[in-house]
């Protein structure tokens, strides 16, 4: 008895320390060595190509929705960056969004357009963008104002159409009135701060936020493996960023309660931006399960691009929305075949340049 009480009081001891680490970890980190090529007013731009090469750049654009861009290199054995690399692909660089400053404040959409663009032209004004969730719409409207510069254009877990479907993120946009999102843009003195942002995810699940997920570690309490994954999870989701006011409120009211872009009526560094002016081949992967942005809102980017049909491709995987990035499974079983198809359209680029004049 003396011996299991002893046991239960070092587990005790044990959680508490553990649930104190998921709480309050440190920051996430790159997994995979990098080199910052530039550094921007909005993001510093990682490149994590082992050496030279003539293909066209791949830039994955990593969400910015109030957490780190890490989740694309998350972790060592987990890491879409590493998957690219791993799968041929010998140029791949990401775009690492800062976070917003009281100085950020009044950074728009556009601001975000015109860094994307100086990021294009140096590394030679043609790219492969593969757009993550909220960067999906931000490469999207990329390409759609500079379609000569997109050579192909992946779009994972990203809302091009937020009328589509009926997930939870489209009646929150419109069930809130905006004056709800300027108020809390006002109490962050200009910005949307990320803990606003993740107490709004949470309560999304509120019994396995506050609740089923101390639940579960103290009944892993000798898993070391599983305290490890846990303390990395949390190290991205516990660290959220901040964004810029007017670019969170641009999103909220153009994006997602009026739906503009998927309508053709938003305006791009001064012009109007037509998903019809997109012809480049697109990928569209969407979860089974995915709550945050649902398959119909990605997958409405089929009927709304320029490109022709069969130059589209359309892959509905198991999952919610971040194993789409970070999922052992999704990374291994389809975003190989993801890199392939990128790869394929690389050699078509390199065909037509030689063959020009």
């Amino acid at each position: 008895m003396e011996e299991k009480g002893l046991q239960a009081f070092q587990n005790n001891l044990r959680f508490v320390a553990e649930a104190e680490k998921i709480e309050n970890p440190p920051p996430s980190e790159w997994a995979t060595e990098n080199k910052i090529l530039l550094d921007l007013d909005t993001m510093r731009l990682r490149d994590f190509s082992p050496k030279k090469s003539d293909a066209v750049p791949v830039l994955v654009d990593a969400p910015y929705a109030g957490h780190s861009s890490t989740i694309a290199d998350y972790a060592k054995g987990q890491s879409l960056i590493e998957t690219l690399l791993a799968s041929g692909l010998s140029h791949v660089l990401a775009t690492d969004w800062k976070s917003a400053t009281p100085e950020m404040r009044n950074y728009d959409i556009d601001k975000y357009l015109e860094d994307m663009n100086v990021v294009v032209d140096d590394l030679g004004g043609r790219v492969a963008l593969v757009g993550l969730c909220q960067g999906g719409w931000l490469s999207a409207m990329y390409a759609c104002r500079f379609p000569e510069k997109v050579a192909s254009l992946v779009l994972a877990g990203a809302p091009i159409d937020t009328d589509a479907g009926n997930g939870p993120i489209k009646k929150l946009a419109h069930s809130l009135p905006l004056s709800i999102y300027e108020e809390m843009v006002a109490a962050g003195d200009g910005r949307m701060l990320g803990q606003y942002m993740l107490a709004g995810l949470k309560n999304m699940h509120p019994g396995v936020q506050y609740g089923k997920k101390f639940v579960d570690l103290y009944a892993h309490i000798e898993d070391k493996s599983y305290f490890k994954r846990t303390e990395q999870f949390e190290r991205w989701y516990e660290n959220p960023i901040d964004l810029p006011g007017i670019y969170y409120l641009q999103a909220i009211r153009l994006m997602f309660k009026e739906n503009r872009f998927a309508k053709g009526e938003f305006t791009g560094l001064g012009r109007a931006l037509s998903l019809k002016d997109v012809t480049c081949p697109t990928y569209l992967l969407a979860g089974a399960s995915d709550d945050i942005t649902t398959r119909e809102q990605v997958f409405a980017a089929e009927h709304l691009l320029g490109t022709p049909q069969e130059q589209i491709v359309k892959n509905l995987v198991p999952g919610g929305h971040i194993g789409l990035f970070m999922g052992s499974r999704t990374l291994k079983d389809v975003w190989p075949g993801i890199a392939q198809w990128i790869k394929g359209q690389q050699r078509r680029c390199i065909r037509a340049r030689r063959a020009m004049p």
